[in-house]
């Protein structure tokens, strides 16, 4: 999705819904493995791949997501590594980091919401009842009381 950030979905007013294509469902892959972190990745990429596993959004990531992952690692890596920085490869590597969610723009685009506010609470659970309470206003249900 392109344009302005949408605002969360508690800054919105009125009874602006949603644009988009209806929520199509599929079954899951089985649980995935999370790979581990080279050694040989520079510090920065070291540091961004372990926030990925410690991120609300991880969640929802299926095999192939952690492989993306791996592979962005990799390229960070080795454009920090380089002598001469590219700023191509740094564009590439901000969209797959965009593609993962990684970042607040990123997940509103997605409308998916990392709620902090919940205190002692399940990280995975609170951010599982956002969403859900987000497709039941989408669908004229109301939220959780």
């Amino acid at each position: 999705m392109r344009g302005p950030v949408p605002k969360r979905s508690d800054q919105r007013r009125g009874h602006h819904k949603p644009e988009g294509p209806a929520l199509v469902k599929a079954e899951a892959g089985k649980a995935p493995t999370i790979p581990r972190a080279s050694g040989d990745w520079h510090p920065i990429a070291k540091r961004w791949f372990q926030s990925l596993k410690d991120s609300g959004q991880a969640q929802f990531y299926e095999q192939s997501d952690w492989l993306t992952a791996v592979y962005v690692a990799e390229a960070m890596s080795r454009n920090l590594g380089q002598g001469k920085f590219s700023a191509q490869l740094f564009q590439s590597v901000m969209s797959a980091m965009t593609d993962l969610l990684t970042t607040e723009g990123a997940r509103r685009r997605a409308r998916v919401e990392l709620d902090r506010d919940s205190a002692g609470e399940d990280p995975a659970e609170a951010a599982r009842v956002t969403l859900m309470d987000a497709y039941r206003k989408a669908a004229g249900g109301g939220g959780t009381t």
